[in-house]
């Protein structure tokens, strides 16, 4: 799993047939102190993440995996959750402590 922000949103006037309804956002990838690691890339939201929040991404397979109703779809990038709070010690260990959010998720 990874680390990435949304940055802003993708608009699609012609989709996959699966893919239609789903909403595609710009995020930037993060490493582990959350510093950018690479260019923009376009991810399938199944989580209604909004801009700037930072997300937990999967890649191909598991991507594809993330789709509710059809997982057998052409998407290489997924966002799988919203982090609501993340906390990183010196020596590189972490705390998570998930707090009530806004979506239906939550």
């Amino acid at each position: 799993m990874l680390f990435g922000r949304v940055r802003g949103t993708a608009v699609c006037t012609i989709k996959y047939p699966d893919l239609v309804g789903k909403k595609f956002l710009m995020v930037e990838p993060l490493d582990k102190d959350l510093n950018p690691t690479g260019s923009l890339q376009i991810a399938v939201d199944v989580v209604h993440a909004g801009h700037g929040d930072l997300c937990v991404m999967v890649r191909s397979r598991e991507a594809a995996l993330a789709m509710k109703d059809n997982t057998f779809v052409p998407v290489d990038l997924a966002l799988i959750g919203i982090v609501d709070e993340l906390v990183v010690h010196e020596d590189g260990n972490f705390d998570l402590t998930l707090k009530k959010g806004t979506t239906h998720y939550s």
